[in-house]
């Protein structure tokens, strides 16, 4: 005697050995002595194994079960009633263990109820789920087509809108995400390989921008149509102002002016561009501020926390009035200064100097002579205002004439595709004169705010501390002041507009952004804290890449570098800090050495580097 039984979810014959009224003891079709459950079996038989298991299968793939499905009724039924209404006679034992198959085959279909007892699903129910499964296989079908035109080296639109997520903030269960990882894997291939093989990533520096982006511009870089709101009219300074930057500033923040009072006084007017002045507490455009935080810069591009309608409204750029918040100090012969004056008023910008233009003109070895002649427009206002300027550093206790020379590079993208770095004297009288400008009305602002118990986004360092963001005012030991907070960049950076938002309120009498203990000021701290530094943190990459092209396309050998700590470089003449290997383990931090570079791969973002010996310190 045979059994057909289930177990697992799964039909199968045995040869009986023993029975009970509640197990049988069979043998397998593979000779495997087992226990089946009475309860499980459902056909007794005399026939072969293989024959009858065969058959029955055959017997149920002929089985259409729609129309099964259809003469099932709505009430439960037992396998072997629906088959001889299916087959029109008493079932054979056969055609039951088909119908049985027939019945599990077809989950959808069919509830199970009980052990041979089943219930047809309900009509809507069924189309939802068959459609589901047409869906499906739509599904598959589409991610099989779009992963061979991939493996054929094709990018599908499809792909295409999607890539950037696909490689920086994957959504596993999307189908172009599942398409393009069948594909990497089929190919075994990473999938920025992949991504460039097919053209989705046309360079290295196209990849690290759109995972920034997608990171921090998750709605794109672009702004909303955001109307900049007309002002009142504010009073006319009578100055003629000017500014100090590099060339490609397009965010013209702050301004100075010169007034000469006799008797070897001036009047030094510093002006910072006010577009808080139109900024509505809750607006569209704070929103943006608020959402951006800072303008992130990269060599060869920026995205502007502003919009182009917004800068081009508020920043100081020449031959015209510019909205601007201004602080005034009058300076006698001896640089000595009175106490600040504050006003909101539209300042005329006369010239925006651009650094390159002058510094050649303006700096340490000429254009510092005040009898010379003038090489430029305010070139002389540049002589008196360096003067000054080196009176506030030996205010700040921060003069200091000796020190060697330091320079800071930058990476230039030349239009032929090749890489430079350019270098700037750090301290330059041009880099002093601004420099010291910007700290005295940031620090008198910051006094001011803290003065009058108005909280504010303030950098501190007390004693030997690190510098900080914090809420509450407190000493900067690095610049030597009291008071010290970022009040002259609100075109780039969210915490300038805040701190002008609470300076605008004492200078016009008006309400502050922020009291003390606001827990919307300490978010606004976390969320510029970090954003500052995760833009920081992209610049530097980028300018480590291109700095590793640099030295691809120079074919540099050897490069000079300053330990920082361990294994940790600051190669001399690039903007690239990177480890070596084999620098001896009791070289001092700040000690300069030769390394050699065995190996730069500027797309892997890769350089190896190898100790060769200590040299003597330059210039750094």
């Amino acid at each position: 005697m045979n059994i057909f039984y289930e177990e697992s979810g799964q039909f199968k014959v045995a040869t009986v050995v023993q029975k009970n009224d509640a197990n049988y003891q069979a043998d397998t079709q593979h000779g495997k002595r087992t226990k089946v459950k009475a309860a499980n079996v459902f056909a007794e038989f005399d026939t072969p194994l293989d024959d009858f298991l065969n058959k029955a299968q055959a017997e149920a793939a002929d089985i259409d079960t729609d129309l099964l499905w259809e003469v099932c009724g709505e009430e439960e039924f037992t396998a072997e009633a629906i088959a001889e209404e299916y087959f029109g006679h008493a079932p054979a034992k056969t055609e039951l263990a088909a119908t049985l198959i027939a019945l599990y085959a077809a989950p959808m279909y069919f509830y199970k109820k009980a052990k041979g007892v089943f219930k047809a699903a309900p009509e809507e129910t069924l189309k939802q789920a068959l459609a589901a499964i047409e869906r499906k296989k739509q599904q598959e079908a589409q991610i099989e087509s779009w992963a061979d035109a991939l493996k054929q080296g094709q990018m599908p639109s499809e792909i295409a809108a999607d890539l950037k997520t696909i490689l920086h903030a994957p959504d596993k269960q999307a189908l172009t995400y599942k398409a393009f990882t069948k594909a990497t894997d089929a190919l075994k291939l990473a999938p920025l390989a992949l991504a460039m093989q097919t053209g989705g990533v046309a360079s290295i520096p196209q990849y690290l921008y759109d995972g920034f982006e997608i990171k921090h511009f998750p709605k794109g870089t672009g702004f909303p149509d955001t109307p900049v709101p007309t002002l009142n009219d504010l009073p006319k300074a009578d100055v003629q102002a000017f500014s100090i930057d590099d060339d490609s500033t397009t965010e013209v923040d702050d301004a100075v002016s010169v007034t000469d009072l006799g008797n070897g006084s001036k009047r030094v007017g510093i002006h910072i561009a006010a577009p808080s002045l139109a900024v509505e507490p809750g607006s569209g455009i704070e929103g943006i501020i608020m959402e951006r935080q800072s303008t992130a810069y990269f060599p060869g591009g920026k995205i502007t926390m502003l919009p182009d309608n917004w800068i081009a409204s508020f920043s100081l750029d020449a031959g015209a009035y510019r909205p601007a918040v201004s602080i005034y100090f009058d300076v006698d012969a001896e640089f000595n200064i009175s106490a600040p004056e504050h006003k909101i008023e539209a300042v005329y910008i006369a010239e925006n100097l651009r650094i390159q233009a002058i510094e050649p003109h303006f700096n340490a070895e000429t254009g510092l002579d005040a009898e010379g002649q003038a090489m430029f427009n305010h070139h002389r206002d540049l002589i008196w205002l360096h003067r000054f300027a080196v009176a506030r550093q030996k205010a700040r206790g921060k003069y200091e004439p000796e020190r060697a020379v330091q320079y800071d590079y930058s990476i230039e993208l030349n239009a032929d595709g090749s890489v430079g770095v350019a270098r700037r004297e750090r301290g330059s009288p041009i880099d002093t004169l601004v420099s010291e400008m910007m700290i005295l009305a940031n620090s008198t602002w910051a006094e001011m705010l803290d003065t009058n118990h108005l909280p504010g986004l303030f950098r501190v360092q007390p004693g030997n501390s690190k510098v900080r963001m914090s809420t509450k005012s407190e000493p900067h030991s690095g610049m030597g002041v009291q008071h010290y907070g970022w009040f002259t960049s609100p075109l780039r950076r969210a915490a300038d507009y805040i701190n002008q938002k609470q300076l605008i309120s004492l200078i016009s009498d008006g309400l502050p952004l922020f009291e003390h203990n606001d827990a919307d000021l300490f978010a606004a701290l976390r969320d510029f804290d970090s954003a500052y530094t995760a833009y920081a943190d992209f610049q530097r990459q980028m300018e480590s890449y291109w700095s590793l092209v640099y030295v691809q396309q120079k074919n540099i050998k050897e490069l000079k570098a300053t330990l920082l700590k361990e294994d940790l470089v600051r190669i001399d003449g690039l903007p690239l800090v990177t480890r070596a290997t084999g620098i001896p383990f009791d070289a001092l931090p700040k000690s300069q050495m030769l390394l050699s570079v065995t190996e730069v791969d500027a797309d892997k973002q890769f350089i190896a580097l190898n100790y060769l010996k200590a040299v003597v310190p330059t210039v750094a």
